[in-house]
C-alpha cells in the first residue's frame, strides 16, 4: 500500500504495535483498521467500541490475537488519529488505571498542542 497524501498521520503518544508482544496476523490487522481510519472510513462493532468517558472521538479497537485479546486506544481528530494507548485485554472491563492514564495523556497533549479538543 502507497500513503496517500490525504491520509490522516498517526501520532503516536505512547505504546507501539510491534513484533513481539504482537504475533505477525495480529500486527497486520491492526494495521489494517488503522489504515481504514486514516483514510477517514468510520468503524463500528466488532472492531471498534465508542469510548464516551475519554471524549465523544474516543474509540477502542479490538483486535482478538491467538493468544491475547489487544484494545488500541485512539481518537480521531480532523486532523490525525490520535493513538492513545495500546494493552493486552485481560478483563472484561477497561481496567481503571488504563482509563486514567489515557485522560492524562490526551490531556498533556492537547494541552501540547495549543488546547484541541
Amino acid at each position: 500500500m502507497h500513503d496517500d497524501p490525504s491520509d490522516k498521520p498517526l501520532v503516536w503518544l505512547a505504546a507501539r504495535i510491534h513484533t513481539p508482544p504482537f504475533d505477525r496476523e495480529t500486527r497486520v490487522e491492526a494495521g489494517v483498521l488503522l489504515r481504514r481510519l486514516q483514510r477517514g472510513e468510520s468503524l463500528a462493532m466488532p472492531h471498534a467500541r465508542p469510548m464516551p468517558s475519554l471524549g465523544w472521538r474516543c474509540f477502542e479497537l479490538r483486535i482478538r490475537g491467538p493468544v491475547e485479546n489487544w484494545r488500541i486506544v485512539l481518537r480521531v481528530d480532523p486532523d490525525a488519529i490520535v493513538i492513545v494507548d495500546v494493552f493486552a485485554k485481560t478483563t472484561r472491563a477497561t481496567p481503571h488505571l488504563v482509563l486514567e492514564r489515557c485522560r492524562r495523556r490526551l490531556r498533556r497533549y492537547d494541552a501540547d498542542c495549543g488546547g484541541r479538543t
